[in-house]
């Protein structure tokens, strides 16, 4: 290895995978590991020993890291405290006033911050910015202390308006560094100025609740990869798909929800655009779940605001990703009303699928592909030999039996609902948003994601399947590829047409100049810089908004030209019409928020250098027996990673590599592209 050496680490829900590319050579090399737990930074670790042996060598770390979102989903988060106005306490439990099912009598929830350790003290600002009543600075440290006196390790302050001016609040975060006694102190208006109470107070609280395990984390990690030798970059993949600067990840670990997806679908809008198929939908399917987004015109969709689960609001910029309990290690199982379910419940890594023999009972996903001979149970990923007498028992008891089904139509029964669940997913990011499947290829990644292929083309009606060259570390390789990114958001709230264009372009200035900043403290060598600019614009009396892109431009030392009222208008009444097809005539539009993003691109690699450069005739390894559409039959079983470029199968084929496997079904084709993706297709060539 050299000084060009990039690192990509991806810590999935079952396996921890890595990507290793030597950026001067375009030499990969791929490891897949078992995700340890409770402590992620030892499969990390071990993970990219397998492949690097100096860590002195390499240039770039770059870490998707789910430590966030399981903290989120598990409520295994920091014991926290909230200091806000008086009066506001209650915020983050009324919510919107929404319920976890919204037909149902009955709902209940409960905040990551118990109601004893949301404190109140006398403050006000006016919506207008006016502060009403300067912060009680006795009473905010007081607070801290009664605070820190029940064990809180982060406190974060929320006050009512702050977005409009955040004075009150700074001062409130001064009184509290001078007896905090770490720096997870934190105020709404430095994590998130924008207007609307709850979604500010929860990304905030979450922000906080995150910090001390997320940043204990990346610290411990960062000092590991520090003791043995590295001293390049290390960064971490965003929510956005953009990576940032470690100390920033620390600052803001809410941003890294979901960042291990994100870096798949930045992965697979590369790829795919790069194989001249700019139009696809992803399918990450690990061992937990499986991950949808659509990516139209090589670009993924961002949504502003997530929920990670029941009213735990996330308002950060976020790659719309669809995720169902589907994945590899999902437990199927039969209800009581004799109906077969899939998930959500995993055997994740641990115990894992019964084939593992690790103590696990129940069948999964996984278990249902090896009974039916699409996994070699001799060469599986991430290495040993499975159980495939135990899986078998395992479909009977819990399957097969209840079902009156042999071990077979029990096996396929799970396999076909689970693809069920899948296309499902599918059609709620492409049909149901009123996108053709036909117009778009599949792309499928992750560990199981190339066994269910075929079907997805079969029932959704895709028009074709791109295979990556290592599917089962794409995530790993987004982390690569991704670019630096740095987002802001500012409250306007103004009429159009009194807009002040000199004071949106300080603002933008203001954005700029903090966003160059953290690119520069980044270290990273970049090929260019890209500024976005957006208002969220709604017509007065609606609540939803559309995002309007700002044609702005930026002089030198990141000047701005001033955007006129009518140049706004003229865009939002553009993006609106795209939107909904018409626009509302004698409507007043205003300007809610101003969002910007600079992006500092990394250099990307040449993914023809992936290719494989071997030639001759292709011969299958073996043959072996596989269940497909209710019979056995003898597939050829392939080296994928053998096949040169040009090679062209037909089902039924199974083509293994050591990250993942790939079911060529019968009544498919599948052709090695120039840069060494499968490309599978049906053989009748209805693949429009």
């Amino acid at each position: 290895m050299s000084g060009t050496t990039l690192i990509g680490v991806d810590v999935g829900g079952t396996f921890t995978d890595i990507f290793v590319l030597d950026a001067a050579t375009g030499r990969a090399e791929v490891a897949k590991v078992p995700t340890s737990r409770p402590d992620q930074s030892a499969g990390f670790l071990a993970g990219i020993a397998q492949r690097v042996s100096d860590l002195g060598t390499v240039a770039t770390v770059v870490h998707g890291t789910t430590a966030g979102t399981n903290a989120l989903l598990e409520r295994k988060g920091a014991r926290i405290g909230i200091i806000t106005t008086a009066g506001f306490r209650d915020v983050l439990e009324m919510r919107r006033r929404d319920r976890p099912r919204t037909w149902g009598l009955r709902g209940d929830f409960t905040p990551v911050v118990s109601r004893d350790l949301r404190l109140e003290v006398a403050e006000r600002t006016l919506a207008d910015g006016t502060v009403h009543t300067p912060v009680d600075l006795n009473a905010v440290r007081a607070a801290g202390q009664a605070l820190l006196d029940q064990g809180c390790l982060a406190v974060a302050v929320l006050f009512v308006n702050a977005y409009a001016n955040p004075a009150n609040e700074q001062a409130a975060v001064a009184a509290l560094r001078e007896i905090w006694p770490n720096p997870h102190v934190a105020s709404s208006s430095e994590i998130l100025p924008e207007i609307r109470e709850f979604e500010r107070f929860s990304t905030t609280a979450l922000n906080a609740y995150l910090q001390p395990e997320v940043a204990g984390y990346l610290s411990r990690l960062e000092q590991a990869l520090k003791s043995k030798g590295f001293g390049g970059e290390f960064l971490i993949v965003q929510s956005n798909g953009g990576v940032m600067a470690v100390e920033t990840a620390c600052r803001l670990p809410v941003r890294t929800a979901l960042s291990g997806p994100a870096a798949g679908v930045i992965a697979a809008a590369y790829i795919a655009q790069t194989a001249g198929f700019p139009d696809i939908i992803t399918g990450d399917m690990g061992g937990t779940s499986f991950d949808v987004a659509l990516i139209a015109g090589g670009q993924a969709a961002l949504a502003a605001q997530t929920a990670v689960d029941f009213g735990m609001v996330v308002r950060v910029p976020m790659i719309e990703i669809t995720t169902i309990g589907a994945g590899g290690g999902s437990i199927a199982w039969v209800d009581k009303g004799g109906l077969l379910n899939i998930g959500p419940e995993s055997a994740g890594s641990d115990p894992g699928p019964v084939a593992y023999a690790r103590g696990n009972t129940r069948p999964t996903v996984t278990d249902a592909n090896i009974v039916l001979g699409r996994i070699d149970p001799d060469r599986p990923i991430g290495g040993g030999r499975l159980d495939v007498a135990a899986a078998r028992a395992a479909i009977d008891a819990h399957v097969g039996g209840p079902l009156g089904l042999g071990t077979e139509e029990a096996a396929e029964a799970i396999i076909r609902v689970a693809n069920s669940r899948m296309a499902g997913a599918i059609r709620l990011v492409s049909i149901e948003r009123g996108h053709d499947p036909k117009h778009f290829a599949f792309m499928p990644f992750g560990g199981g994601g190339a066994l269910h292929a075929g079907a997805m083309l079969a029932e959704v009606g895709l028009s074709r399947a791109i295979v990556p060259r290592y599917p089962g570390v794409t995530s790993a390789m987004g982390c690569v590829i991704a670019d630096m990114r740095a987002d802001f958001v500012q409250t306007v709230n103004q009429p159009t047409a009194a807009a002040d264009g000199a004071a949106l372009a300080a603002l933008i200035e203001d954005h700029l100049a903090e966003g160059q900043g953290m690119l520069a403290a980044s270290g990273g060598a970049f090929a260019a810089r890209v500024v976005t600019v957006e208002l969220d614009m709604a017509y007065v009396g609606q609540t939803h908004t559309v995002s309007v892109p700002l044609p702005v431009t930026i002089l030198a030392q990141d000047k701005v030209t001033p955007p006129t009222p009518d140049a706004i208008t003229a865009a939002f009444e553009a993006a609106y019409q795209r939107v909904f097809g018409r626009l509302l005539p004698g409507g007043v539009s205003r300007i809610l928020n101003l969002r910007t993003a600079v992006i500092g691109q990394r250099p990307k690699f040449d993914l023809a250098t992936l290719a494989p450069t071997t030639s001759g005739p292709v011969v299958p390894r073996a043959t072996r027996r596989v269940h497909l559409g209710g019979a056995w039959c003898d597939a050829a079983i392939h080296d994928r990673l053998a096949l040169p470029v040009g090679t062209v199968i037909r089902g039924p084929a199974v083509l293994e590599q050591p990250d993942t496997t790939i079911l060529v079904e019968p009544g498919l084709i599948g052709t090695v592209d120039s840069y060494g993706n499968v490309i599978l297709t049906r053989e009748d060539g209805d693949d429009t």
